[in-house]
């Protein structure tokens, strides 16, 4: 077992998920299993022949982290290591949570919004 997937970095359990939806849901966001996003951490000592790859908008050479949190702050996600020329969209479609969407594998939960009865959780993002 790795260091850290017995308590953080791992899937929600069932159990996890009930508390996530609860909460989401008492809130208005009925269905939002967490909040993600993508943020640039500058890479000060880039190796020369990857710059190109690595300059994001700013002009700046980063590796982009994409984060899932819970409401209580909690990352159930990350995945680290996009080149920083990328944008949001496509760090998405690398990602293992949206990989996990296509395969099937996305936690099964079921709720309703404006009498339409949905399957698929989601993600809050900005």
């Amino acid at each position: 077992e790795t260091l850290y997937t017995r308590d953080y970095l791992r899937r929600p359990t069932p159990r996890d998920l009930q508390r996530l939806l609860q909460k989401a849901e008492s809130r208005g966001f009925p269905g939002m299993i967490g909040s993600i996003d993508c943020m640039h951490w500058q890479w000060k000592n880039c190796p020369t022949a990857w710059q190109g790859d690595y300059g994001n908008r700013k002009g700046q050479k980063s590796i982009i982290l994409e984060a899932v949190a819970g409401f209580d702050t909690w990352v159930w996600h990350a995945f680290f290591g996009v080149a920083g020329s990328q944008n949001d969209l496509n760090v998405l479609g690398q990602s293992p949570v949206f990989n996990d969407v296509l395969r099937g594998e996305a936690p099964n939960i079921t709720y309703e919004i404006n009498n339409t009865i949905y399957q698929t959780g989601y993600y809050l993002a900005d």
